[in-house]
């Protein structure tokens, strides 16, 4: 990755689940299942973040973390009359304050974070599930769609710590587009 991009951002949460809550008929309701929102987590190349449910998982190699960025989140709440959602119910691993994510898909960026520096792959759009009708209110799933965040393939082994980080592009981002719908299509960067 040819790195020439620096963009100050905030790391607000990283959850680690090492199961599915949102599988099955939403009639039965979400799994109650452990959810952690980490201080750090570890990232292992190509398997993804230890003690989630994707690490090492074949069929989300390429898509093992996805990356969220928070002002979606708020901008949803907003459009839908709420007050503010609790971004775990999203599922997202790693929830950012301040990452314009689209404009990353189909390339390369890094997170740094304490010193720190992991690499990732940002493969394709993470769409939202109908469930977020349910665990966030109705019309959700809808208001998400283009800013669901990005699915992403660890190309580095390394750590990711909770509070300041930089994410680092090969081109240029708008941090106050990160809340923006867009038409998530892979772009071919370098």
């Amino acid at each position: 990755m040819t790195a020439s991009y620096r963009y100050d951002v905030e790391i607000l949460h990283l959850l680690v689940s090492p199961a599915h809550a949102y599988f099955g008929r939403a009639r039965e309701g979400a799994a109650d299942v452990p959810t952690t929102d980490a201080d750090q987590v570890e990232l292992v190349t190509g398997k993804g973040i230890v003690g989630d449910r994707f690490f090492g998982k074949a069929a989300h190699m390429d898509a093992a973390v996805t990356v969220f960025a928070v002002e979606a989140l708020e901008a949803i709440a907003a459009e839908l009359g709420a007050e503010r959602f609790d971004p775990l119910l999203t599922r997202r691993n790693v929830v950012l304050r301040g990452a314009h994510l689209a404009p990353l898909l189909g390339g390369e960026f890094a997170l740094e974070s304490r010193g720190e520096l992991v690499r990732f792959r940002a493969g394709r759009p993470a769409h939202p599930c109908a469930w977020m009708d349910q665990m966030l209110a109705p019309g959700a799933h809808k208001a998400m769609r283009g800013r669901g965040g990005v699915r992403c393939q660890p190309l580095s082994d390394g750590t990711l710590h909770r509070g300041p980080a930089v994410l680092i592009s090969p081109v240029p981002l708008d941090p106050g587009s990160a809340g923006v719908p867009t038409l998530l299509r892979p772009s071919r960067l370098p």
